[in-house]
């Protein structure tokens, strides 16, 4: 557990910068240039990474059950899934009426995943682990919101093409993540 711990401290510490000490952030990034401060950020960011799949990987094969495990949660965790491919597809498709009603998608879809993967799995790795995960994008999605407001950011209005294709890309990538994808990367077989 903490080498899963150390993992998440420094993933998520290095990705809550913006949210803790965005003026420091400009003075590093002044201070370093914008390749030097994305290399220093990509370098803890991977370390972080590295630490993460491993302590996970650890936790997972003494996990510590907390509660039964109830069916129905896959199935919402399905569901919920299906709904964060959406929501990471649209922060991606430019012009798109869920970037411009959301304004910052891929925060809300961290949170779904991190929400269906706490009410599907019921060890001590699985809460820490998807918890600080939710509780990390909470916090994110809300200082994004607090800097669009300070800056005045106007997000254009989104069109029904980009939408539909956001949508579209965001159900093929789950429908391939959900049926293959998952069993390769995580070894564990959502519907199986």
């Amino acid at each position: 557990m903490t080498a899963l711990i150390a993992g998440l401290v420094l993933f998520l510490g290095v990705h809550s910068v913006r949210i803790v000490a965005d003026p420091w952030r400009s003075a590093m990034l002044a201070k370093l240039g914008d390749k030097g401060y994305k290399g220093l950020y990509s370098i803890a960011s991977l370390a972080g990474l590295v630490l993460l799949v491993w302590g996970f990987g650890q936790a997972r094969q003494q996990p510590v059950l907390l509660w039964p495990a109830m069916v129905w949660t896959r199935h919402l965790a399905a569901l919920l899934m299906l709904l964060s491919f959406v929501l990471l597809a649209a922060a991606y498709v430019p012009g798109n009426s869920i970037k411009a009603r959301l304004h910052h998608p891929m925060m809300l879809g961290v949170k779904v995943w991190a929400l269906a993967h706490l009410l599907a799995n019921s060890t001590l790795g699985d809460t820490v682990f998807f918890g600080a995960f939710l509780v990390w994008s909470v916090l994110a999605f809300r200082a994004a919101r607090g800097r669009d407001r300070s800056a005045g950011t106007v997000y254009a209005p989104g069109r029904t093409g980009p939408t539909v294709t956001a949508v579209l890309i965001g159900v093929v990538a789950w429908a391939v993540f959900a049926f293959w994808g998952h069993a390769i990367v995580i070894g564990v077989r959502p519907f199986g």
